[in-house]
């Protein structure tokens, strides 16, 4: 009786760790010596779905768990990756070599004047050094003229449809519904901001950690551009900067299912220099994947990783379970 009631009990502190594990931002680490940054993610689960997805027409739909980036890439983050590739292999249109400069300067700003060319780069690099898969197809000679994008086939293509991404890709660019979902899903439906429950769409002073930085008939700050990606509030689903700050390069083409080289992107979340509109749900934008804007920058998905906590608890379930057997 004592032993059945052992198990029980851990196989319910074990579920209850598992679920709290789950819901936990973490912390990835890449780069090397002074080079060295991380990136913050937040779990999305794929075992619900919106039930009305008409705010955004129709996005928000992914069955697959998955994590987002909690903030924007910064320029800090951005500076740290050229160091560690040499800045002569970063490529921008990508017939040239990147060649803007940040317009608007500061470690933790969100990184802008970047090409989508350029944010694919920087995710293949996350991937390939942490021994992962580019998710990204470039051919040609990286830093060189030739270097250009090319689409996988299906068999390798991410869902058999997806074909800019690997399927066996670690971290990735957003596809417009994952990046929708994980900034609106309520866990019911989708809302038209991703405002948390009981707050409303506010212009913030990216100091208070209250309010957004969009354009309501006057900028939110003086001097006006982007804020510290940690300078607004925190988002319906632990993100931060989804909405307002700088437009977010999103993985997916405008025309659906047009994987055409060349053909313009998804943009979404809006800006520090655009109306609320562009912020909401229904603000889908595109852009030309060559083009660098002050305005643009990105952040970064990635499929989900047991974190510590799961794995030890898991194999102490495994190790009683084992124990459980020997008794009998």
């Amino acid at each position: 009786m004592f032993e059945k009631f052992l198990f029980r009990l851990f196989v319910v502190v074990a579920v209850s760790a598992l679920m709290a594990s789950a819901s936990v931002t973490r912390a990835d680490t890449f780069g090397t010596g002074g080079n060295v940054f991380e990136i913050d993610f937040v779990p999305i689960s794929g075992s619900t779905n919106p039930t009305d997805t008409t705010p955004s027409r129709g996005y928000g739909i992914v069955n697959d768990d998955y994590r987002m980036g909690v903030y924007e890439i910064t320029n800090g983050q951005w500076d740290k990756f050229k160091a560690e590739l040499a800045p002569v292999l970063v490529t921008g249109d990508p017939s040239s070599a990147y060649d803007e400069s940040a317009t608007f300067t500061g470690t933790d700003i969100p990184i802008n004047e970047v090409s989508w060319y350029e944010a694919l780069q920087f995710i293949n690099w996350l991937n390939t050094s942490t021994g992962h898969q580019a998710a990204y197809q470039f051919t040609g000679t990286q830093g060189t003229g030739d270097y250009a994008l090319a689409t996988w086939s299906i068999l390798e293509a991410a869902g058999g449809t997806n074909l800019y991404r690997h399927k066996d890709a670690f971290y990735f660019l957003p596809t417009e519904d994952e990046w929708v979902k994980a900034a609106y899903f309520n866990g019911t439906t989708l809302q038209d901001y991703a405002t948390k429950a009981g707050e409303s769409l506010t212009q913030g002073d990216g100091t208070s950690g209250t309010g957004w930085n969009y354009y309501d008939d006057g900028y939110a700050t003086d001097p006006i551009g982007p804020w510290d990606v940690r300078g607004g509030p925190e988002e319906l689903n632990g993100t931060y900067g989804m909405m307002g700050n700088v437009f977010e390069w999103i993985e997916s083409p405008y025309s659906d299912p047009d994987y055409a080289i060349g053909a313009s992107v998804v943009l979404r979340g809006g800006s520090w220099y655009t109306y609320f509109d562009d912020l909401s749900a229904f603000g889908r934008d595109n852009y030309l994947p060559s083009n660098e804007d002050y305005g643009v920058g990105f952040r970064v998905a990635s499929v989900p990783e047991p974190g510590s906590i799961t794995l030890l608890v898991c194999g102490l379930v495994a190790g009683l379970m084992w124990w459980r057997r020997g008794k009998q």
